[in-house]
């Protein structure tokens, strides 16, 4: 866990940015108010952040970005045509995949990858079973849909983090 006054720069900065914006003005009152809130959210929730492992692998997870950002791209043409399509060929399936990662940080990582990508939303993980629940609108075969999440989600991030 992170100590000092700015456990987590980059949120501070976030928070304060999106405050900003939701006032609808910058002025100096709305800056200081955000800056506050910026500093004091992250020193609130810093005892809910799960240790971060180190990025061994910093050149794989751009390739895992630009392979996620090409499947959302497929994913979200897929679920139009089938959306727009006979609802009779959706194959909706809830999937238990099981978990070869360690670090609850990364399988939060590859959760969210999962519910970035439409089609699929993660609903669970449990890391004490090591499995994570995921509801798919279309997976005729269950299994050959974890095959591909483990193959072109879960390995990589392992490899990026040696988890």
């Amino acid at each position: 866990m992170r100590a000092g006054l700015l456990p987590h720069p980059v949120m501070t900065l976030l928070i304060t940015f999106l405050w900003v914006v939701v006032v609808s003005r910058f002025t100096l009152g709305s800056l200081v108010m955000g800056l506050i809130v910026g500093l004091a959210v992250p020193l609130l929730v810093r005892g809910f952040w799960t240790e971060r492992p180190a990025m061994r692998r910093p050149m794989l997870a751009l390739a895992l970005l630009g392979r996620v950002l090409i499947d959302i791209v497929t994913a979200n043409i897929e679920v139009a045509r089938l959306v727009l399509g006979p609802t009779a060929r959706l194959r909706p399936a809830d999937l238990e995949l099981p978990l070869a990662l360690s670090s609850p940080y990364v399988a939060t990582i590859l959760a969210s990858i999962i519910s970035l990508t439409p089609g699929t939303v993660s609903v669970d993980i449990d890391m004490e079973g090591r499995r994570l629940f995921v509801h798919a609108l279309n997976a005729p075969d269950p299994d050959a849909a974890i095959a591909t999440i483990k193959r072109r989600y879960e390995a990589p991030l392992q490899e990026i983090f040696g988890c």
